[in-house]
């Protein structure tokens, strides 16, 4: 009996447990978004991110009517900057989906982390240990890698992809500095609204008229980016974000298969090794942080998606 009693105890908690089982899903979703801004590659980058954050602010205000969150927020000059940087980084990687292989695009942002902790290190005195320095520079090589074995990617839009990972990166030290100062939800309203009117005003300038499906792809860019944030929130609340952060690099799998069987893109083994050096480099940065660098770089990809 107390053998039997053992065994049911440790096979009581299996090994995918429900908030991992939302990160995937969640993962999966912010997979789609990508796909969904493929298929409209022919649009005006701006005016996917006009779209997107149009819907997304639309849920947000929701969010923010249910649970009687006043919008205003107090660190005006903070709000913005993180609104600016993350409309910013939002539009450059919207070209480099639309320009670059979808799993290159995808391996290409997870370098956001690596620079988050460099730029944290610099404008908040965080601690950054010679190992986050190595696989930093593990992450950077597989870059080199990917440019110099697929003759698809230019210097240019790799160029873009990069920028896009540091403004990235910018952002979300702007969000670590609004911790415990503003409500999340302010945090995430005032991106999604600043991006929605920048996207407006530029559009106006270079407007094309979806047709037909587009414009249902164009809603589904900004839902599947709410279901993948549902998802996500719902897997934090029940895990901590060490435990379920690095199952946020399914996102690059989902990537390559959707590219390969959606779009005909294929991938040499040069080309996947430098992938696996970007994403192994970050996941070892998570794996072996210290302290409170080590739980806030895990969190670095998840916020990219808000």
């Amino acid at each position: 009996m107390p053998i039997s009693s053992n065994f049911r105890l440790k096979t009581s908690n299996p090994f995918l447990t429900s908030g991992a089982g939302q990160m995937l899903l969640a993962a999966f979703w912010f997979a789609l978004m990508n796909v969904f801004v493929k298929k409209v590659s022919h649009l005006p980058a701006m005016e996917l991110v006009m779209f997107r954050c149009s819907v997304s602010t639309a849920f947000c205000l929701g969010g923010m009517y249910q649970h009687k969150v006043s919008g205003t927020g107090s660190n005006k000059k903070l709000l913005l900057l993180r609104g600016f940087f993350g409309t910013a980084a939002l539009y450059l990687y919207f070209l480099t989906v639309q320009h670059m292989p979808l799993g290159t695009a995808v391996s290409v942002q997870y370098l956001s982390p690596v620079f988050t902790v460099i730029i944290a290190s610099i404008l908040l005195k965080e601690k950054i240990t010679r190992l986050q320095v190595l696989f930093s520079l593990i992450s950077f090589s597989g870059v080199l890698f990917i440019k110099g074995f697929d003759a698809r990617i230019s210097l240019f839009y790799l160029g873009v992809g990069v920028l896009s990972a540091i403004i990235s990166s910018l952002a979300y030290n702007m969000i670590r500095s609004l911790a415990g100062k503003e409500h999340p939800l302010v945090v995430v309203l005032h991106f999604q609204l600043m991006a929605a009117i920048i996207g407006f005003i530029c559009t106006l300038f270079n407007w094309v008229t979806p047709h037909g499906m587009e414009w249902l792809w164009l809603f589904l860019v900004g839902a599947s980016t709410q279901l993948g944030q549902m998802a996500m929130t719902r897997s934090l609340q029940k895990e901590k974000v060490s435990k379920v952060s690095i199952l946020t690099y399914t996102g690059i799998i989902y990537a390559i298969l959707f590219g390969y069987f959606l779009f005909g893109e294929s991938y040499g083994l040069p080309a996947v090794f430098g992938m696996i050096l970007i994403v192994g480099g970050v996941v070892l940065n998570i794996l072996f942080g210290q302290g409170r660098v080590k739980a806030e770089i895990a969190s670095e990809p998840l916020k990219n998606n808000l």
